[in-house]
């Protein structure tokens, strides 16, 4: 009703994708979702069964892809147990391919796809956020020798602080105002003169 709503160009169908998708053979070339496969994995009704729905999504996936097209389906997973499950049911349903991670080791922007090829096994991309500088991976935590400055409750830099100080002077360099040069005095507190 929405999409009628703001005329969409292109044909609509309202369907439950767990039930298969309801295309023709090699239809497609390829196949974006976003932040929808997840919702298989839950059991609204007695009669669903998260493996059975997810397989019969991937399964009808399958064959309405064309012989080597992709399929990325980006997701959120609550545990380890739910992106298990989906990866199988993929792989059982024909697909090659994995997980990819983007920022693995960030809170907020850690993001999983699911990419998948259908016929043939092609090679993943390398998530964002993996690797150093030097251009090598990330396999673990990075740890810096760098002291951690004090940072007030909402992050910012406390106010006078030379972290405060530096931000400020960079912020108005950017501006293109001119800014006396940052030297190892910067953010000093003076000595009290008697």
């Amino acid at each position: 009703d929405v999409a009628v709503e703001r005329e969409v160009e292109g044909d609509l169908l309202l369907a439950d994708m767990g039930d298969g998708m309801p295309f023709r053979a090699g239809m497609f070339d390829g196949c974006i979702s976003i932040s929808a496969v997840q919702w298989l994995c839950n059991a609204d009704k007695k009669s669903h069964s998260p493996p059975k729905r997810l397989y019969r999504f991937f399964s009808t996936l399958y064959t309405a892809l064309a012989r080597g097209s992709r399929a990325v389906l980006q997701l959120y997973p609550e545990n380890s147990e739910q992106l298990e499950l989906i990866t199988t049911q993929a792989m059982r349903a024909g697909f090659t391919g994995g997980m990819v991670v983007d920022y693995p080791n960030s809170a907020k922007a850690k993001k999983f796809f699911l990419c998948l090829f259908a016929g043939v096994s092609g090679t993943l991309p390398k998530g964002l956020g993996t690797e150093c500088a030097d251009g090598e991976e990330i396999h673990q935590a990075k740890f810096t020798n760098e002291r951690t400055r004090f940072r007030n409750a909402k992050g910012k830099s406390v106010k006078k602080s030379r972290d405060w100080i530096l931000e400020k002077k960079e912020r108005r360099r950017r501006q293109g105002k001119e800014v006396r040069a940052d030297t190892k005095y910067t953010g000093r507190k003076r000595r009290p003169h008697f």
